[in-house]
């Protein structure tokens, strides 16, 4: 029988937000599907993975110096090489890094390694340790891989140099696009349901609290505007929940800490505005549902960002660090609703050529095209 073996870091966080439905595109074409990944669940009973056959819970740790991916790596070859696999397709850094390793004899048998990097860890303003250490790492084992996909343009662009025999762009994961434009939700009862006023200007931003995703330097943008009227709402856990509100309440800027949130298409129906001030993405899920629910955008001039967001047509592109350039990019936006109107509508239309849909049909013809080629 024909197999495909998927590979990621998690469970939860990774595969059951990206790739069931390539999982199911398979096991519909009469493969078995084997799944290697570390189960996240907190009940680990939770963990089922749908049209998985086979589910192996191999304990990959995000840093690649943790001395458990040498034990992942050793499951992984022995899992690869007592498998007859016709296609291998793995994910994230480490995960991609261990398979490429583990599946050499494998691949020199004739299965088809395929890497997705969601987002390589140098890009233009990372940190020089970044370049030093991930940039020789990702060369050296495009070699053994048969193709690379990239989800924005600038990883593609660098890719180039690398070995690889194929590298292809794929534009992301993709979004639903449906589901944001068509939300029934009552704005004055949601708003009403978030402790927030009519009359309140809404920003949001969607992510994590943590460096990465620069929350603070919106805070700040705000605190130079001085709008009492205006209310900052982030949704999204991390390590920097304390230092965030601390600052917010330091600068007197009114934000409320929304956390974890299973109605972000609800939020976004109620909001004015969506910031997104990162400084580093692939192709952000987030920004696109944004998009997806017809709001004007103010985000940082970055990879990723820039491919999705068209500078004063959907929005303002700011430098990650420009706090003065935030608040002029928010203050220009949210005095002028019809430039808002119109902006959230040219990201309707932009944002159509990412729908998950395509992707998915993108991501089918790929995956025929490498199975011609046994």
């Amino acid at each position: 029988m024909k197999k495909v073996l998927f590979v990621a870091h998690v469970v939860k966080h990774h595969f059951m937000l990206f790739h069931i439905p390539y999982i199911k595109w398979f096991k519909e074409n009469g493969y078995e599907t084997n799944v290697c990944a570390k189960n996240d669940y907190e009940n680990k009973q939770d963990c089922v993975i749908p049209y998985c056959d086979k589910y192996y819970d191999v304990p990959f740790e995000r840093s690649p110096f943790n001395l458990s991916n040498m034990v992942a790596y050793k499951q992984l070859k022995k899992i690869i090489n007592s498998n007859e696999y016709d296609i291998i397709h793995c994910h994230t850094p480490v995960g991609g890094v261990l398979t490429r390793m583990a599946a050499e004899k494998a691949r020199k048998n004739g299965t088809k390694v395929i890497y997705t990097a969601h987002g390589f860890h140098f890009f233009r303003g990372a940190p020089l340790k970044n370049w030093m250490l991930f940039y020789p790492i990702e060369r050296f084992f495009a070699r053994y891989t048969d193709v690379i996909i990239t989800i924005n343009k600038e990883d593609y662009n660098i890719s180039q140099r690398f070995k690889a025999k194929k590298i292809v762009y794929i534009p992301g994961v993709g979004v639903n696009t449906k589901k944001f434009a068509s939300v029934n939700v009552g704005r004055n009862e949601k708003r009403n349901q978030l402790g927030i006023s009519i009359s309140q200007i809404v920003l949001l931003s969607v992510g994590e609290l943590s460096k990465r995703k620069n929350h603070e330097v919106v805070i700040k943008a705000l605190a130079k505007l001085n709008n009492p009227n205006i209310i900052y709402l982030i949704c999204g856990q991390g390590y920097l929940d304390g230092y965030l509100k601390n600052k917010a309440k330091e600068l007197n800027v009114n934000v409320k800490f929304l956390g974890f949130r299973k109605d972000i298409s609800e939020i976004c129906a109620i909001t004015d505005l969506f910031v997104f001030p990162s400084y580093q993405e692939g192709l952000p899920v987030a920004l696109m549902e944004a998009m997806s629910a017809g709001l004007a955008v103010v985000c940082s001039k970055i990879r990723g960002n820039i491919d999705l967001i068209k500078h004063g047509k959907g929005g303002y592109l700011v430098e990650p660090n420009n706090v003065d350039g935030f608040s002029e990019g928010i203050r220009k936006v949210l005095n002028d609703v019809e430039l808002r109107k119109k902006m959230g509508m040219y990201n309707i239309r932009e944002i159509k050529k990412y729908d998950k849909n395509v992707v998915e049909e993108k991501m089918q013809i790929l995956y025929r095209s490498i199975l011609k080629t046994y």
